[in-house]
């Protein structure tokens, strides 16, 4: 990418976008289009279509969706189908059609079959049942890496998929409902500690096994794919190592200091067993992982205590 292109990085306020905005920033890259949600409706096909035919941009970062953990995504099915459908359907076609140089389209680690063996190879894509919970959300996302690919096989246009494994960073949300399992278990362990709670009471068994990336260090991989790779087809972009949700609780604890204790309710559903990401296809493309789980999260919590009250209403 050349450093005076025109960068759109669609969702540039939420986690990934504003961790690939502040590495772009970092590489020196200082023309920028970003838009919220108030002023440009992604799920709206004229008002993106009138933005790129209005803004032209040389290169886009996909990285607005609806997102949110286990209970959000099953409780609003069809608003993670149809949300996610019309915000990558816009911003890709409208891309093609305004000679866009580069796109990178980001999804999840959930578009892969629920049992699929472990680690999760990029060629496990559509080979069974997904997890039902996310189902519709996992559906939408593995759409975008089809038409990604399918405007490359038909118009030639270089648009590449990536596939974060769960992640968590600054700008996390940490909605008591609605977030992933890192970060409401940091808001968790906070409210515990800050309420002398005597104890934290954690959904399932606590034996699944999850992978996580610092969001800044996805951010990198991002950088680096959109300048160095150039194929189609996801590419899987985590850690490679896993941790079950017992040791993460305990890690969170620690790193937190709350020193009650921690009960399981078993009557509560676990989810997926295990969602380890095979990075090989990465790391032989030539980048690495770099931000240890324990340096995350107390980064994690370090930016979850400056924001105090305004991450406590989210």
């Amino acid at each position: 990418m050349e450093k005076d292109a025109k960068i759109y990085i669609a969702g540039h306020r939420g986690m990934v976008g504003s961790a690939i905005l502040r590495k772009l920033e970092n590489e020196g890259f200082t023309n920028f289009i970003t838009r919220t949600s108030a002023t440009l409706d992604l799920r709206n096909q004229q008002q993106v279509a009138d933005f790129f035919s209005s803004e032209k941009p040389d290169y886009v970062f996909l990285a607005a969706a609806k997102v949110g953990g286990i209970i959000a995504n099953n409780t609003y099915r069809a608003e993670f189908l149809y949300d996610n459908l019309q915000i990558q359907n816009n911003i890709i076609h409208n891309s093609y059609l305004n000679g866009v140089k580069k796109l990178m389209f980001l999804g999840s680690s959930c578009i892969y079959p629920k049992m699929a063996p472990q680690p999760l190879r990029e060629d496990y894509l559509l080979t069974g049942p997904l997890e039902d919970t996310n189902e519709p959300y996992a559906i939408a996302k593995i759409a975008g890496i089809k038409m990604c690919d399918a405007y490359r096989a038909q118009y030639g246009c270089n648009y590449i998929s990536a596939m974060p494994t769960n992640l968590y960073g600054y700008n996390d949300n940490y909605h008591p409902q609605n977030s992933h399992v890192l970060p409401a278990l940091i808001r968790r362990f906070h409210e515990a500690k800050e309420n002398q709670v005597p104890s934290v009471t954690i959904w399932g068994t606590g034996s699944p096994k999850r992978e996580f990336l610092f969001a800044d260090d996805l951010a990198e991989a991002c950088y680096y794919l959109m300048q160095n790779y150039n194929e189609p087809g996801q590419v899987n972009v985590g850690t490679g190592q896993d941790i079950s949700i017992k040791d993460l609780a305990l890690l969170i604890k620690k790193i937190i200091g709350y020193e009650g204790e921690i009960n399981f309710d078993t009557s509560k559903p676990d989810g997926t067993p295990r969602k380890l990401m095979d990075v090989t296809k990465l790391n032989e493309a030539g980048w690495k992982y770099h931000t240890t789980l324990e340096q995350g999260i107390t980064l994690a919590y370090n930016d979850f205590l400056s924001k105090g009250e305004m991450v406590a209403q989210r």
